[in-house]
């Protein structure tokens, strides 16, 4: 079983930065590609960035030139920077493998005040 952490998630500024880390434990052989998602109160998960095992990576039009996503895979973490953040991008955020996807973990609150 694996176990995800996130962690790194507060209140902000609009324009701020946050960067968001995501710590995978347990029984690991490799992480595949892995994605950051967001869940805004009444709306759907989506997917915001994803980065592959070699670090090709892609990003929701929304979040696009301003959130960078990076991985390690010795310490099996997946990081998200985010810059220029707006209100819109207030949600709870959650990593997890994009292709079969673990156990959700807790996530991490972004509040992004105006």
């Amino acid at each position: 079983q694996v176990h995800l952490v996130e962690s790194g998630g507060g209140l902000v500024q609009a324009g701020g930065s946050l960067t968001l880390s995501c710590a995978a434990s347990g029984r690991i052989v490799s992480l595949g590609a892995m994605g950051w998602y967001r869940q805004a109160p009444g709306k759907q998960r989506e997917l915001v960035a994803e980065i592959t095992r070699g670090a090709v990576t892609n990003y929701a039009d929304s979040v696009k030139g301003r959130f960078t996503i990076s991985r390690d895979n010795v310490k099996n973490t997946v990081y998200l920077q985010m810059n220029n953040l707006k209100p819109e991008d207030t949600a709870v955020y959650y990593c997890n493998q994009v292709y079969l996807p673990f156990s959700w973990g807790q996530g991490t609150q972004v509040t992004v005040s105006s």
